[in-house]
């Protein structure tokens, strides 16, 4: 009889953990914003930005808000501005002729999970400037601190400028661990091609460069060989 009650305690406890773990779902982190305004690489007319962007929605019905980082560098690390709001609205007043770079974090107070959208360059007149500097290079490939296998891979950038009619040209900086050399300085192509070896570090940097001497310095990634 005790054998039995024994066998009986146990499938009931292991019943009792089956249904617990279909009753809890592992917690999913708020939908991913899209960003309203400013647009991509838009040209304010005005140093006060009234910010936009859409309603993030939470699968669990927790609470959410809403994370609004402004920088001066598209890899948020020269932050002006970081405001943790209910809505998905704010009006900022910001430098003059200053380039921005923004993002909106949609985070679950509950469980501490958080979306991040994508990071948009916007640009604010100033009085009296005609040109303004290129946006920094938006490095897309490889992403910063990954991985990628050895042989000839792209480098793939974007560069962008808030005077629409602007040529731009490339600096492309690329080396081994740390060191970085000039490869091209007046690349027309937001691509290049470089051979890579196995179990290797490499970094990299694009300069952009507009047709009336502009330029705007780009940041460092690094990448690892499988």
């Amino acid at each position: 009889m005790r054998k039995e009650i024994i066998i009986f305690s146990f499938w009931s406890i292991c019943f009792l953990m089956i249904s617990c773990s279909k009753d809890d779902p592992i917690n999913q982190p708020p939908s991913i914003v899209q960003l309203m305004f400013p647009t991509q690489d838009l040209l304010c007319i005005s140093n006060t930005v009234p910010f936009d962007w859409s309603d993030a929605i939470d699968a669990e019905n927790d609470v959410f808000e809403y994370n609004l980082i402004v920088a001066k560098d598209r890899q948020l690390t020269v932050v002006v501005e970081n405001r943790t709001v209910s809505t998905s609205q704010i009006t900022l007043s910001l430098e003059k002729s200053t380039a921005y770079y923004w993002q909106v974090n949609a985070v679950d107070t509950v469980n501490m999970q958080e979306s991040n959208s994508p990071v948009y360059a916007f640009y604010t007149t100033g009085e009296g400037v005609v040109n303004y500097t290129p946006f920094m290079a938006d490095l897309k490939s490889p992403e910063n601190n990954t991985s990628v296998n050895s042989g000839n891979i792209d480098l793939v950038w974007e560069g962008a400028d808030a005077n629409a009619s602007d040529i731009l040209t490339y600096e492309l900086f690329f080396g081994e661990n740390t060191t970085l050399n000039l490869v091209d300085d007046a690349l027309s192509e937001s691509i290049y091609t470089v051979s890579v070896g196995s179990g290797k570090t490499y970094s990299w940097k694009v300069h952009v460069k507009d047709d009336s001497g502009s330029k705007s310095i780009g940041q460092t990634f690094t990448f690892s060989v499988n």
